[in-house]
């Protein structure tokens, strides 16, 4: 490994980063993290803070957890690597698919599909559902619905279904056919309405609406987040969800929940389905399946999809990975799921996430500079900084950087995205932990 002399005067000349520009990772060097221990991290200086990120949302059991780093050891000790490509496979990868079974089943999902990650997955669930389609004779089922400011990943389908233009634009175009509604965003929507049941409505009206107008029997799948994450942590009304399903399902269309983050216990249940009372026909899952420490993601299927595919020699699946069911991520994903499961993180996750949701509603009290603030379901938390509350003027980008630097001088990593500050910490954080994070968060709210 080089000195840190070395790596400083490297940081950002060759590797370009993922969700800015190289220029800006010029101007603006990205912290080198070094080390880890339980929820902390340490940066090339020394200087060690809570994780407020838990990684990308996926660290879920923190960088200590030994169980999941000694499966994926010995797994690199007995086989590292086989393809599960037609007639071949491994057997991490088939008793990780009878594991995820049993997990998925109160959700109704029984089998898998396993990929590299959670763009992986999106892909694979827009995929199939078009094959599904046409397995049963709709060939005309080819288009997408999906929630504005809802987040899918970065493949060109999975770009396409998104709905933040910051992912969209300098790609386009993208794959025809993807349309979107209006996301039960109570802060900002054309609605102008800030009841979260009467806002559930109203976007479900625009649903129909939007299915009327393309033809039901045009639409393959409406795909979206339980929980949008990444678009500003966005909760809907607990009849919302329900309501998707019931339209989906009476006008042939499949349901695809992306749960890359909300699946495994981030939302205070074991699914984002399960917190709403639904049953999807697929679910994309990455992120938290290996706590981040292998790359892989897995599709999980239910009984429409299974009908139309088993039993039928038609059903060629013309798609995968080189990486799909990797057998030292399948290890490290069983490991994962048996400690997800005997620490019971869904407690901890509602009960440290109820902590920084009342805590930051406490720091908006106190700071004009936070115009909402969004949670309330496990370790998923955001505040939407404004720079005037009553137009709800974003803020400008420069205080908003002001807000995480200084929070992270004062202990605690935390993640800006345009004017939403967001916090999704390991699932495993203490009472402690979370109060450092607040304390972070005061001064950095302070300084702006």
């Amino acid at each position: 490994m080089k000195d840190s002399n070395f790596l400083k005067e490297n940081n950002a000349r060759q590797m370009w980063h993922p969700m800015t520009s190289p220029q800006d990772s010029i101007d603006n060097l990205p912290k080198i993290i070094t080390g880890s221990n339980g929820v902390t991290i340490t940066d090339i200086d020394g200087h060690c803070v809570v994780d407020g990120v838990g990684g990308l949302w996926n660290v879920n059991l923190g960088y200590s957890c030994q169980p999941v780093k000694d499966a994926m050891s010995a797994q690199l000790e007995k086989l590292p690597y086989y393809s599960t490509f037609r007639g071949t496979t491994n057997d991490a990868a088939i008793e990780l698919s009878y594991e995820l079974g049993e997990f998925f089943a109160p959700d109704g999902l029984s089998r898998a599909f396993f990929t590299s990650g959670g763009s992986d997955s999106v892909e694979t669930a827009l995929r199939l559902a078009r094959q599904y389609h046409k397995l049963r004779g709709e060939h005309g089922r080819v288009k997408f619905l999906s929630l504005k400011k809802g987040y899918h990943g970065t493949h060109i389908g999975g770009a396409s279904v998104n709905g933040n233009a910051n992912f969209r634009n300098a790609y386009e175009p993208l794959l025809p056919g993807c349309f979107h509604i209006p996301a039960p965003y109570t802060y900002r929507n054309p609605f102008n309405e800030s009841g979260p049941e009467k806002l559930a409505h109203l976007c479900i009206a625009a649903l129909e609406e939007e299915i009327a107008f393309q033809g039901a029997n045009t639409i393959a799948a409406m795909i979206m987040e339980p929980i949008l994450g990444a678009g500003g942590v966005i909760p809907p009304h607990k009849s919302f969800a329900p309501m998707v399903q019931e339209i989906c399902n009476s006008n042939g269309i499949l349901l695809i929940t992306d749960e890359v983050i909300t699946a495994y216990g981030r939302t205070g249940a074991w699914s984002g389905a399960r917190l709403w009372g639904i049953k999807p026909d697929m679910m994309a899952t990455a992120k938290a399946i290996t706590n981040g420490y292998f790359p892989f993601g897995a599709v999980m299927l239910g009984d429409r999809m299974i009908e139309a595919f088993e039993g039928n020699p038609a059903a060629k699946i013309g798609h995968g990975y080189t990486y799909s069911g990797h057998p030292v991520g399948a290890a490290a994903a069983l490991a994962c799921l048996a400690e997800t499961k005997r620490l019971n993180v869904i407690e901890n996750a509602a009960a440290r996430g109820t902590q920084l949701y009342e805590g930051c509603q406490a720091l908006m009290a106190k700071y004009d500079i936070i115009g909402d603030v969004r949670g309330g379901h496990g370790l998923m938390t955001a505040i939407e900084m404004v720079s005037d509350r009553a137009t709800k003027a974003p803020i400008d980008a420069d205080r908003a950087a002001t807000v995480q630097e200084v929070a992270y001088q004062n202990g605690a990593m935390v993640r800006v995205s345009g004017p939403n500050l967001i916090l999704s910490p390991p699932l495993v954080i203490t009472e402690q932990d979370a109060k450092i994070i607040l304390s972070a968060l005061d001064a950095g709210l302070k300084a702006a």
